[in-house]
């Protein structure tokens, strides 16, 4: 199966982690294109003006959602980050909405966290793994 995985940039280690276990059970998997990309993944520390002249330089949203067609499904690494637990940003919370209208089944490690768009997330139907990646099928 091919797999897109969608997390933020400081999720880094574990979505490198989730790409291997997932090759290991054989299928296919395509990263953030900012992980990828030693200069932009040590970018973590930047201001929002320099991450959204980042995001327009290396055309990151509209590349993703390119790849994201190319995907049978999209795995969420919701992971814990800045206090919340099982944090889902905004770029995430964007390309959970790409995968959504393009109907391709979302899965989400853990269970979504409670932010103020969590009606939306659970409108989006994502199955919830709790950690188990043999459920994705």
């Amino acid at each position: 199966m091919k797999i897109i995985i969608c997390g933020s940039i400081a999720a880094g280690e574990e979505i490198f982690d989730l790409r291997d276990k997932l090759k290991a059970l054989g299928h296919e998997v395509e990263i953030p294109t900012s992980l990828k990309d030693e200069f932009l993944r040590n970018r973590t520390e930047i201001s929002n003006e320099e991450k959204a002249q980042d995001k327009i330089k290396y055309n990151l949203i509209r590349g993703y959602y390119e790849k994201i067609k190319l995907h049978d499904v999209v795995l969420v690494a919701n992971v814990d980050k800045r206090g919340v637990k099982n944090y889902i940003g905004g770029n995430t919370f964007l390309e959970m909405g790409f995968a959504y209208i393009l109907n391709k089944k979302i899965y989400c490690l853990n269970p979504l966290p409670d932010l103020p768009y969590l009606s939306e997330l659970q409108g989006m139907e994502p199955i919830i793994l709790k950690g188990d990646l043999a459920q994705i099928k």
